[in-house]
C-alpha cells in the first residue's frame, strides 16, 4: 500500500503546528517541551487520520484519544501544599492533541486559526499575567524558627506591620524548631518586605516560598 500525499501533508502539518506550541513550551522550561507537543499532536492526528479512514465507528476511536490526552496531561501537574502547577502546560497538551485531530479531518484553516489562536494566549497573555501577578500575588510560606528565640505572636506582628493579608493554616513543632506554614497576599513590594525581613532576622532559622 502506498502511503497517500494528503496523510503525508496531514502529518507534517501536525509536526509543524506541535512545533510551533512546543517551542513556546521548550522556551519558558515547561514539564512538557518541543518532542511531547510534536508526538501528542502527530499521534492524534494519525488516530484521526485511521479511525476516518478504516474504522467503522470513528467516534470511538476519537473519544479514546482525549481519555489518553488526559492521563499524560494528568501527569504533568503537581500540587504543593496549596500552590498547583502545571495546568496551563495539561491545558496545552488538550490543544495539541485537538490541533492534531483536526488536521486529521483536514481542516487546516480551522487549526491555524486556532494555533495563532494558543499562541497569542501562552506569549501575550502570560506577560500580562505577570503583570496581574505583580499587583497582587498569593504565596504560601514555610517559616522556621526556634522556639526559645522566637514565637509565632512576634512574627504575626511583623506581618502586620507590613501590612500583608495572610492566613495561618499549619503550625508544628520539631525538637527545639517551630514550623509555621502561611498563605500570604500581598502587591510584590510588600512580599518583597515580608521577604527581607524573614532574611535578616536572626532568630528565622529559614523559610521557603
Amino acid at each position: 500500500m502506498f502511503i497517500q500525499t494528503d496523510h503525508i501533508i496531514q502529518i507534517i502539518a501536525a509536526f509543524v503546528a506541535g512545533g510551533l506550541l512546543g517551542l513556546e513550551r521548550e522556551y519558558h522550561s515547561k514539564p512538557a517541551g518541543f518532542r511531547t507537543m510534536i508526538l501528542i499532536c502527530v499521534g492524534s492526528c494519525l488516530f484521526t487520520i485511521l479511525s476516518t479512514s478504516f474504522a467503522t465507528n470513528p467516534d470511538r476511536i476519537a473519544s479514546n484519544i482525549l481519555t489518553g490526552i488526559g492521563f499524560i496531561g494528568a501527569g504533568v501537574v503537581f500540587k504543593e501544599g496549596i500552590n498547583i502547577s502545571g495546568i496551563t502546560s495539561a491545558a496545552t497538551i488538550w490543544v495539541a492533541a485537538s490541533l492534531g485531530m483536526c488536521i486529521g479531518l483536514k481542516l487546516y484553516g480551522l487549526a491555524l486559526f486556532v494555533a495563532v489562536l494558543v499562541l497569542i494566549v501562552l506569549i501575550v497573555l502570560s506577560r500580562l499575567e505577570e503583570s496581574f501577578d505583580n499587583l497582587h500575588q498569593v504565596k504560601q510560606y514555610k517559616i522556621r524558627f526556634k522556639a526559645y528565640e522566637y514565637s509565632v505572636e512576634e512574627l504575626e506582628k511583623e506581618l502586620n506591620k507590613i501590612d500583608v493579608y495572610f492566613v495561618r493554616y499549619k503550625i508544628g513543632k520539631q525538637h527545639d524548631d517551630v514550623i509555621v506554614e502561611y498563605k500570604i497576599e500581598a502587591i510584590q513590594s510588600k512580599r518583597e518586605k515580608v521577604n527581607h525581613y524573614l532574611i535578616n532576622n536572626k532568630s528565622i532559622v529559614g523559610f521557603e516560598v
